[in-house]
């Protein structure tokens, strides 16, 4: 993360205001001049002068490293750190939120030496990343000691949760280069996001296609289209070696102060391809994704689209079992999103959406024994409303959600063979079948005055599995007894669904639970902020109270492993500093340029007695995670940036000795692992070379899975 001297960059006019993350503006990097203001946000936007002013954030984005020009490596221009990040239903920044929300922005994701998303994750320090092999394949992500099944996963606020099971959720459709930034809500967050959300949210935020500006004293003009193009390559350790590539389209007619019409346009397309022999016993992996993003926006609505496309075929080792070593794995996953966006005092959201995924897994690599297909359609529809008047802004939405499974082992037998799908060109056919029906309504109300943010909100909920309809309440409130300190404090009570895995999975080694009852949680956490030039810091605390927790789990050693419910307590405190030294030393030549610690610490709490040997994710939770991270220049163009990541994670996993458990409990060891990027920067291209586990650590995440040693990668990227 690197941040060069604030300039005075050619401002650009906007005659109306939206704030989407699909908003032509929000992520321009540049100084923006709003030329009308719409009523309705005049009344929801009180911010002190001095949060209002232009503020120099931690980090250029790419297309302002590109404008750099004779500036160096870290570009000319400040990203704006007012846009819209998640965490409610109205409308609010970063700097307006009533929660806490981490961000992981485009220049730390360009420094780091993360080759996924997964990858990025381990920077938070509240989120806990599980590998069963390298390079982000095998990957479970779950957030303040919860499990990976309760979090919510969006893509540019859509949700892509997978109801089959959450081993899949992080199967995203981009590459690192077509992401903007990542938002990380920690906490309960159903009344805003709906079932999943139980431990909270995080939304990949993907770059837009450069917007047109419009000179400063042109009367009208139609911009010409502007084009760019960018690509990579890399390769490395373990026959490691991909590529990606990323093209980008826009243009648009801004008008003069005297004629009101205003539009544009942006188009981008991206696609990428990895292989690798694997860093572990079978763990070799082929991947490929492509992604689409349109928007079309004018004085009176905004339209958007998103496409996404991902594949991936890898060696499962001991995905389900070590008995197993030789498991085999087959997703695929397409995504199609289309919504829009009125202005205007109320501002009207339609949206719909549709997700299908399909899994093949052979639990021996090359045979047919104990294989299983599946396929997953979640479609839906939603609704969303808000606006302002004397008492605050107020936001309504609904959703009508399906989600529906075809297997050959989930769900409900087929008995008409004319009622079962035929497996691709295969003569196999699915053999059963559910689906469930999601009904949510929320309203929330915000006010934001001159030093407190607070908002109220309801998720109303129904869902076809039973229970009637279900009241999830949450209320957020942030208080700013100075100008750059933020106290927070907030109650929401989250709820998961059991997925089709937890109901229905049968196995040598595995028993599903058709009686699951759902998930839920009352979360509470105190937190503070502060933020200047120099330095931003956060520090919180939660206790999230859980009920009818889901977890797979052996009762004693010769058991197989049931999905079963029982009560779950989680604990915790984390802190965080970041320092832009760049700027603390008053020169973007400075050799220091950005330095971060963080810190988390968690406790459990089981509050029923039921004796269980052996918990398989949700007890086995990072007692203590520590990440320091530290950009520094080398020479002229060539900076490095490191990452150092201790963990101690509870619980313990069952020694195998060959394919036969030995009945031994081996707890968690800690372990430390450092990494490292190296990068030389110009405005058309970019080297780089990366080591991570540069100290060739031996550590677990999961039991009897050795995660890799040291990985060396180097690769290159032009831009035009």
């Amino acid at each position: 993360m690197q941040t060069t001297t604030p300039h005075t960059p050619q401002p650009v006019t906007f005659r109306h205001f939206t704030r989407g993350g699909w908003a032509v503006f929000a992520s321009l990097g540049r100084t923006v001049r709003i030329g009308v203001l719409t009523v309705g946000m005049l009344g929801s936007v009180c911010i002190e002068k001095v949060d209002a002013k232009r503020i120099t954030t931690f980090g250029t984005t790419a297309a302002n490293a590109d404008e750099g020009g004779d500036d160096g490596p870290d570009g000319g221009g400040t990203s704006l750190s007012e846009v819209t990040v998640a965490g409610s239903l109205a409308p609010l920044t970063q700097l307006q939120s009533a929660r806490i929300v981490g961000v992981i922005g485009r220049q730390e994701i360009e420094a780091s030496a993360a080759q996924t998303v997964n990858d990025l994750l381990k920077l938070a320090s509240g989120v806990d990343v599980r590998q069963r092999g390298g390079f982000g394949i095998q990957t479970d992500i779950s957030i303040d000691g919860g499990t990976f099944d309760q979090i919510t996963i969006l893509l540019n606020g859509v949700n892509i949760s997978n109801p089959h099971t959450g081993h899949l959720a992080a199967d995203f459709p981009v590459g690192l280069t077509d992401i903007e930034r990542i938002e990380v809500l920690e906490g309960a967050a159903s009344r805003v996001y709906g079932a999943s959300a139980f431990g909270g949210a995080i939304n990949i935020v993907t770059r837009q296609a450069a917007p047109l500006p419009h000179p400063a004293g042109e009367a009208q003009a139609s911009r010409p289209c502007a084009f760019a193009v960018e690509a990579g390559a890399h390769g490395g350790s373990y026959g490691t070696f991909g590529g990606d590539a990323r093209v980008s389209l826009a243009t648009g007619a801004m008008s003069s102060a005297a004629v009101s019409q205003t539009s544009a346009a942006g188009l981008s397309l991206s696609g990428g391809y990895q292989r690798s022999d694997g860093a572990t016993t079978n763990s070799d992996f082929s991947r490929g994704h492509a992604f689409l993003r349109g928007e079309w926006q004018t004085d009176g609505a905004a339209l958007h689209l998103q496409a996404g496309w991902s594949r991936k075929s890898y060696g499962a080792n001991t995905f389900y079992s070590a008995a197993y070593p030789d498991q085999w794995e087959r997703n695929n996953r397409i995504i199609v999103n289309l919504g829009a966006e009125t202005t205007g005092r109320v501002r009207v959201r339609p949206e719909v959406y549709w997700t299908r995924s399909t899994d093949n897994f052979e639990l021996i690599r090359g045979t047919a024994t104990g294989e299983n297909f599946h396929r997953t359609d979640v479609g839906g529809t939603r609704l969303s409303l808000d606006g302002a008047w004397a008492a605050g802004h107020t936001a309504a939405g609904v959703e009508l959600r399906g989600e529906g499974i075809y297997s050959t082992n989930l769900g409900h037998p087929l008995l008409s063979a004319a009622a079962q799908p035929a497996i691709g060109g295969e003569e196999l056919r699915y053999t059963r079948h559910d689906r469930r029906t999601n009904i949510a309504l929320n309203a929330e109300h915000t006010v934001a005055l001159e030093r407190l943010t607070a908002s109220v909100g309801l998720l109303a909920n129904w869902n076809s599995l039973g229970g009637g309809l279900r009241l999830y309440p949450g209320a957020d409130v942030a208080w700013r007894p100075v100008a750059r300190l933020r106290l927070f404090a907030s109650y929401n009570k989250g709820f998961r669904l059991p997925t089709f895995t937890d109901l229905y999975y049968k196995a040598p080694t595995h028993a599903g639970n058709s009686g699951l009852r759902a998930e839920e949680s009352h979360c509470v956490q105190l937190g503070a902020a502060w933020r200047d030039e120099v330095v931003q810091a956060t520090a919180r605390v939660f206790y999230n109270r859980g009920t009818h927790m889901i977890d797979w789990v052996m009762y004693t050693p010769d058991d197989i492993y049931h999905s079963a419910n029982f009560d779950l307590d989680n604990i915790g405190a984390q802190a965080e500093l970041k320092a832009n030294l760049a700027a603390a030393f008053g020169t973007p030549g400075a050799y220091l340029q950005t330095a971060s610690l963080a810190y988390t610490y968690m406790h459990q709490h089981r509050r029923d007695d039921t004796p269980i040997y052996k918990s398989n994710y949700a007890m086995e939770y990072l007692r203590h995670k520590l990440v320091a991270t530290l950009a520094h220049r080398i020479y002229s163009r060539l900076t490095a940036a490191w990452t150092l990541r201790w963990q101690d994670r509870q619980g313990s996993y069952i020694r195998y000795d060959g394919t036969q458990p030995t009945g031994e409990l081996v707890p968690y060891a800690p372990y430390a692992t450092l990494d490292v990027r190296l990068r030389w920067t110009a405005r058309h291209y970019e080297l780089w070379a990366e080591a991570t586990n540069l100290t060739n650590t031996t550590y677990y995440d999961l039991g009897n899975v050795p995660q890799p040693g040291i990985v060396v990668l180097a690769g290159a990227r032009v831009r035009f």
